[in-house]
């Protein structure tokens, strides 16, 4: 009888075990976990903390006498592995309830210890008000700082997934709530234009936005603490939510001699194998393929966590099984907005060294969540990135409120199964008017997409050049509800009849409220001999986003 030690117990861990019993019901199979929980929903305790999800109990995936009884495994929570002894084939444990240390023997060891948040050198940092969201006890500690003693008022730092759901989840509680981060935008994942969109969503919700401008020091002033910026800026809060990013908890693997990369994630082999035959590792501690690229990268997210456990499983079981890559796919809720991608952002596309318009390149729509006719449809804002050959997709970015995550799921489909931008334009979605609209979003951006790869449209920049005269073709009374200083106003349905007003030389960036008016106005004028037209991605309304603050 086979035996398989697993050290750590939340997403990757517990997902192993239970993988294991399935396919071997006569293996034995120790579960250790330093804390006192196992398999709970790490993706959910921000929202337990704004009390969306209610009930602590729903956080509890798999509790530890259900994965006794149901999968006949050995579970010791407050059981921490302290070092591997591979020529052995033991580790070292320590009992954190009895203070014992014992020795444990393994066949297949698997190594699911996670990672942590980061909490820098930062003076002052080691005040009791300054606190992280990472397990099941620092969620029930924050929720009785605020239901049990009153706290009013956050400061969160850090602008990821974590830290935005926590900014949304604690003004959800009814705190007064400022984001502090330290680069120029919130939510890494997505390129600058798109995170003006959360940032004007955040503002709009009453919650302070501090933008590069990181933290210089923190001060205890007892009730509260004081959280000094860069720039000299102090904000004082009841508490401050650290949300600044993750290390892989490898240190034990470091120890044991296996090799890890300069982040310290586990390097392993597509079965997700580490140097050592008997030693497999998976979720946030390991150092995974990126899909798009084929290089080497680390991406903390439940999801991949969960599939390469089922990995790990079914190879310590003879079955050959093998890890595909990671692209990155997710979404997060951002107040009443969902912010969402997968694959390459641009930024990743230019520090790779590949150059818009040689290698890439990108477009950016406006489309509605479903019929425009049917009652609550909203704006989706889509940014497409693809080969100029139009035959690989890098990536997408989705932002709105409604309809984006079946939206960039479908796009990520696409990307995994090899397909190119045509290929989405081709897609057969579902339809009916709550849902959707006859042409998808997704199919929309394949079509412009399309039009960009044959020269029937380019687009600008979302800054605007200089040089360039800002041509209206809305109606006047969209005109008179917000108007561009300096622009050419003329309505489309009188542009043919016009044009003679027009410098066919000028260089025209063709505004509508969406982009497909735009569209329509730049094919009449550059087949009327204009040579220099370019249409303003996703309209005046994301216009009016980029620029709410003015």
């Amino acid at each position: 009888m086979s035996k398989t030690l697993i050290i750590g117990g939340v997403a990757a861990g517990a997902g192993c075990a239970a993988r294991l019993r399935r396919l071997d019901e006569d293996a034995q199979i120790v579960l250790l976990e330093r804390g006192g929980f196992i398999s709970y929903a790490n993706c959910g305790l921000p929202y337990h903390v704004g009390d969306v999800i209610k009930a602590r109990e729903s956080l509890l995936v798999t509790p530890v006498e259900v994965m006794r009884s149901r999968y006949n495994v050995d579970v010791r929570t407050c059981n921490e592995a302290l070092s591997i002894d591979r020529n052995n084939k033991t580790v070292l444990v320590k009992n954190h309830i009895t203070g014992e240390e014992y020795i444990e023997s393994y066949d297949k060891l698997v190594i699911a210890t996670g990672s942590s948040p980061l909490r820098p050198r930062i003076p002052g940092i080691d005040s009791p008000r300054i606190l992280t969201l990472w397990t099941v006890p620092d969620t029930d500690h924050i929720r009785e700082l605020i239901r049990g003693l009153g706290t009013k008022s956050a400061v969160v730092v850090g602008g990821g997934f974590i830290g935005l759901e926590m900014a949304d989840n604690l003004h959800h509680a009814g705190l007064s709530v400022s984001i502090v981060e330290a680069t120029d935008q919130v939510m890494a994942p997505v390129d600058p234009e798109m995170a003006e969109i959360l940032h004007n969503n955040i503002r709009s919700n009453g919650v302070g936005l501090y933008l590069a401008d990181g933290v210089a020091s923190f001060e205890d002033k007892g009730a509260s603490v004081d959280v000094k910026l860069s720039s000299g800026t102090v904000l004082s809060a009841d508490i401050v939510i650290l949300s600044i990013g993750v290390r892989p908890n490898s240190q034990i693997a470091k120890d044991a001699g296996l090799e890890l990369n300069a982040r310290g994630g586990i390097i392993v082999n597509d079965h997700m194998q580490t140097a050592d035959p008997d030693i497999y590792a998976a979720g946030d501690v390991v150092e995974v393929e990126d899909f798009i690229f084929g290089d080497r990268t680390m991406v903390p997210l439940a999801g991949p966590a969960n599939k390469q456990a089922r990995i790990v499983a079914d190879n310590i079981c003879g079955i050959p099984s093998t890890y595909k890559g990671t692209q990155g796919s997710s979404v997060a809720q951002v107040f009443d907005m969902a912010a969402a991608s997968t694959g390459a952002n641009e930024k990743a596309l230019i520090r790779r060294g590949l150059v818009r318009g040689k290698d890439y390149t990108s477009i950016l729509i406006n489309q509605n969540s479903h019929a425009g006719y049917y009652p609550g449809a909203v704006p989706i804002y889509l940014k497409l990135l693809f080969s100029v050959d139009g035959s690989k997709i890098y990536g997408a970015q989705i932002i709105g409120q409604d309809g984006v995550d079946k939206r960039i799921d479908t796009i990520g489909t696409a990307i995994r199964l090899g397909a190119g931008v045509s290929a989405l334009k081709d897609l057969e979605l579902a339809y009916a008017p709550p849902f959707n609209s006859a042409k998808d979003p997704v199919n929309m951006a394949g079509f412009t997409a399309e039009n960009v790869l044959r020269g029937f449209v380019k687009f600008s920049d979302w800054k605007i050049p200089e040089d360039a005269v800002i041509l209206d073709i809305r109606e006047e009374p969209e005109v008179a509800e917000y108007a561009f200083p300096g622009a050419v106003c003329i309505p489309l349905g009188q542009l043919r009849s016009r044009l003679n007003e027009l410098d066919r030389g000028a260089h025209y960036v063709v505004m509508c409220a969406g982009g497909v008016r735009a569209y329509n106005a730049a094919r009449i004028l550059t087949q009327n001999g204009f040579g220099n037209v370019e249409v303003y991605p996703a309209g005046s309304k994301f216009y009016r986003l980029l620029h709410s603050e003015q």
